[in-house]
């Protein structure tokens, strides 16, 4: 598999950062230039550039996250989330951005810039909005190599990023922890490898994670798109809306996501919507196992615009000491951001705050 070099990248993001500038220039009037590419860490993380805005000869900074493309409103959330980990303005730059995708930026207040001139900066003293110009020659644009791989895939690094030991064990642990096949894990790890985020060998023991906090941020942005689909979601209501409280989870291997895993998490969240994983295994065609006890024991019915989403659990991992029943929280980090609900964006930022940034700059 053919990999690009760092400098490679950086050229790439430079030259494109570039056209970028000169089509605000061209679209608002407004001068700009990148003043550097993959500054200093902030806080464990990497912004991808700095540049300046000039507007009545004050300068505007913004620090940059590069997507190779946004066109998913679920991911926007992420973005978000990103931006605000980064210190400082944050500005994302994407080859290009629709009308769609900039009139949701504009609501969440997500600054942005496109290929084409399409853009959203305002604070004092700036503010431009132009969106609908059309991109030119983007079908060979190649920026970036953060491809999140496939639902298999995703999987696995969900797993390890819960799990670090997993690095250094036996695949047949980490096929148990993931339930994929034995013979997709040697794939990823070469994957991961090429890409920069991790190094080492599983027969020294010596594997590590090189940047734990990216491989995590990119699993966030593509679980909602390339997973969460393939877990056979479903939806029912309840007669009660606070069933939750009272649910008793025991012995159906289930795990509480999204706004309930919040709230048990921080105690900060009142749930709105309830998210719930359940294993698999469990054939809950027959009324006695899992779902079906579940759906009769809380008088549950079947709703396709329903409140409550339950979800196959898609990993093998021991629940933590004090939440027995509640997701890892990078997965109910990763259910409320997809939202794109202020309140669950500001509550995700607790969860990583609290349970997410820490445990990766241990690792």
């Amino acid at each position: 598999m053919a990999t690009k070099t760092l400098v490679n990248d950086e050229r790439l993001l430079l030259g494109e950062l570039g056209r970028a500038l000169d089509a605000l220039e061209q679209t608002a009037g407004v001068k700009g230039r990148v003043v550097a590419l993959k500054p200093k860490v902030r806080n464990g993380h990497k912004p991808d550039a700095l540049i300046d805005i000039y507007v009545d000869r004050k300068k505007h900074r913004y620090v940059v996250e590069a997507k190779t493309r946004v066109d998913r409103l679920a991911t926007l959330g992420h973005v978000k989330a990103q931006l605000d980990q980064l210190g400082g303005r944050g500005l994302l730059f994407a080859p290009y951005v629709t009308a769609a995708m900039a009139k949701q930026c504009r609501q969440l207040d997500i600054a942005f810039l496109d290929i084409a001139g399409n853009a959203y900066l305002h604070e004092p003293g700036l503010h431009v909005y132009i969106t609908g110009e059309k991109p030119e020659g983007l079908a060979t644009t190649t920026m970036g190599t953060r491809g999140g791989g496939t639902a298999t895939a995703l999987r696995v690094v969900f797993a390890l990023l819960c799990k670090p030991e997993l690095l250094n064990a036996p695949y047949r642990d980490i096929v148990d922890t993931a339930n994929v096949a034995l013979g997709a894990i040697g794939w990823v790890f070469i994957n991961l490898e090429e890409r920069g985020y991790i190094a080492g060998q599983q027969k020294k023991h010596n594997r590590r994670f090189l940047e734990p906090i990216r491989l995590f941020e990119e699993w966030v942005t593509n679980y909602p798109i390339k997973l969460r689909p393939k877990l056979n979601p479903r939806r029912f209501r309840a007669e009660n809306p606070e069933w939750w409280k009272h649910a008793d989870l025991t012995g159906l291997r289930a795990y509480w996501g999204g706004e309930i895993a919040a709230h048990r998490l921080t105690n900060y969240l009142k749930p709105a919507t309830c998210t719930l994983y359940i294993n698999p295994d469990q054939n809950y065609a027959e009324p006695t196992k899992a779902l079906g006890k579940l759906v009769v024991a809380n008088r549950l019915r079947i709703d396709p615009q329903g409140d409550i989403e339950i979800l196959d659990a898609f990993w093998h991992l021991p629940p933590a000491a004090n939440y027995t029943d509640v997701v890892p929280p990078i997965l109910a980090y990763a259910d409320l951001i997809a939202t794109l609900d202020p309140r669950n964006l500001e509550v995700a930022k607790i969860i990583r705050d609290q349970y997410i940034n820490d445990a990766f700059r241990k690792t």
